[in-house]
């Protein structure tokens, strides 16, 4: 099926790119306005924004839940992806300040492309990311297959074994099957961060502290932790997690299932211990 292609060129400078965002600016801005969906794209005044990259999700490096201070998840995982992140795309000697920020970078800027149907509602570009010249013109549709797909850093962070499997349900069914793939080859060859993975196995969260400093957890399910603890202000019981997963209406098709449901009825807590009953690469969410 089709996406939007979009050249440019890649920048760290002044930003704090993550293993799944990283900031693009387009050789013509204008083509942000190409971008599909009922999301816009936001820009800065330079015409760069950030792109999220599609069907994966790195460990967190500086997360702010609702009413709460910065969070990040267990390192040094957050930061390898980061790492690994900027080195494919072609940045090296990347230095950072106390705070993950770039200072300074070889080069400045490296050219690429993207390729995208839509952008989140944070406005962050929604795309797959490649290095180097664009497959098809700027401002152009092009079909996007399996063999596309390996040529982009969203694959290679998951094989990589560096990000996790994140689907919506936008992405192609192909590339999608592909992407788990490079899942299921990562995890059973112990790269990255599988080894310490405790989604499907259980995490015991004493808190906020637990949550960021020692359990390895899908981010999204990290996400909704860090806001449910954080609006608990020092309680740290799990009681009420699935009744407050189901308040944020996350919703899901289970593939295995084929069942359209909510997140709270794959996600099991006994105690202070929590896991997924699926693994990630069965779920598909729902975007809003």
């Amino acid at each position: 099926m089709p996406m939007l292609v979009i050249e440019g060129s890649y920048r760290v400078l002044g930003a704090r790119p993550d293993g799944d965002s990283v900031r693009f600016l387009p050789a013509d801005p204008a083509h942000w306005d190409l971008v599909p969906g009922p999301h816009r794209v936001r820009s800065n005044r330079s015409g760069a924004a950030q792109v999220r990259l599609d069907g994966i999700d790195a460990l967190e490096t500086h997360y702010i839940p609702a009413h709460g201070s910065e969070l990040q998840q267990p390192a040094p995982f957050g930061e390898d992806a980061a790492d690994e992140l900027t080195a494919w795309l072609g940045f090296a000697a990347v230095l950072r300040d106390g705070h993950g920020t770039v200072t300074s970078s070889e080069p400045a800027t490296v050219p690429g492309f993207v390729l995208t149907r839509g952008a989140d509602v944070n406005g962050r570009c929604v795309a797959l990311a490649g290095r180097g010249t664009a497959p098809a013109p700027g401002g152009t549709q092009l079909h996007v297959d399996a063999a596309l797909l390996r040529q982009t850093a969203n694959l290679h962070q998951l094989r990589t074994g560096l990000a996790y499997p994140t689907f919506y349900r936008k992405l192609f069914v192909e590339l999608r099957e592909a992407m788990t793939g490079a899942v299921l080859l990562a995890r059973s060859e112990g790269r990255g961060l599988w080894p310490a993975d405790r989604t499907l196995s259980g995490a015991k969260i004493d808190g906020l502290a637990s949550l960021s400093e020692s359990e390895v957890l899908l981010p999204k399910l990290f996400r909704r932790l860090a806001d449910y603890l954080t609006l608990g202000a020092g309680d740290p019981s799990l009681a009420g997690f699935r009744a407050y997963l189901d308040q944020r209406e996350d919703r899901v098709l289970v593939l295995s299932r084929s069942q359209f449901t909510g997140l709270s009825t794959v996600v099991e807590t006994e105690g202070q211990s929590i896991r997924l009953t699926v693994p990630p690469e069965d779920l598909v969410f729902e975007e809003r």
